[in-house]
């Protein structure tokens, strides 16, 4: 089961939104960049890092929208996600509201058509 590190740095998400993929679901945008070079030859771990903006809201909503990313992404991304994939989540108004079960279908759709569309 691959391993999920964080992107960290502003141009780690800006090379995934620039050359990536990318699916929009009712719940979450999803963006994923398959880097193909691994130093030595070793495959990296997948990596995901997640982002809200204002259209979310305040500080404590864009919060809570990124926690329930996060916690779909521990469940769905370690079996459905590829290693050496980096993936970014993105809220949108609905994710709030968004049931949590629904929230799980949209990522798991998101990776799949993502995952197709290589």
């Amino acid at each position: 089961m691959p391993q999920l590190e964080g992107l960290k740095t502003r141009p780690e998400f800006l090379r995934v939104a620039g050359k990536g993929r990318k699916w929009a679901m009712p719940g979450l945008v999803l963006q994923a960049y398959r880097d193909p070079s691994g130093r030595d030859g070793e495959q990296r771990p997948l990596r995901v890092g997640f982002t809200a903006s204002r259209k979310v809201g305040s500080a404590v909503p864009r919060n809570r929208a990124r926690r329930r990313l996060r916690a779909v992404a521990a469940e769905v991304l370690p079996r459905s996600g590829r290693p050496g994939t980096d993936y970014v989540l993105i809220a949108r108004a609905g994710t709030l509201g968004r049931p949590y079960a629904k929230l799980l279908a949209d990522l798991e759709t998101a990776v799949e058509k993502v995952e197709r569309r290589r």
